[in-house]
């Protein structure tokens, strides 16, 4: 039971700071016991990597579907720039179904 700083991010997530302060069942000098306790929490204003890189795809996402409406707009000119950006859709909701997986899975292994 060696305690450590928590931080805290804006979206929820939180990972293990650094370590602070070593219990009494210590079993080798300069090793923790591999129990995780918290000293103090540190609240970080931005949010975790993984919410980041959702964000972007996000975001990526949107430009493609843009793209696409503006490109119906114009006409039926751009057939093959459709179908690829529609490929890039299929793509990027899947990275996303797979980051968020990754992100509910880490919230449940504590």
């Amino acid at each position: 039971m060696c305690f450590f700083d928590q931080h805290r991010f804006a979206c929820g997530d939180w990972k293990w700071g650094h370590f602070r302060q070593h219990c009494n069942r210590e079993y080798r000098t300069g090793e923790t016991c591999g129990m995780k306790l918290i000293m103090q929490t540190v609240p970080v204003s931005q949010k975790c990597k993984l919410c980041d890189k959702i964000d972007t795809k996000q975001r990526r996402r949107s430009a493609e579907e843009d793209r696409i409406s503006r490109w119906k707009r114009e006409g039926g000119k751009f057939r093959a720039s459709i179908d690829r950006s529609y490929d890039m859709i299929k793509s990027l909701d899947r990275e996303i179904y797979d980051l968020r997986n990754e992100r509910t899975r880490k919230r449940l292994i504590v």
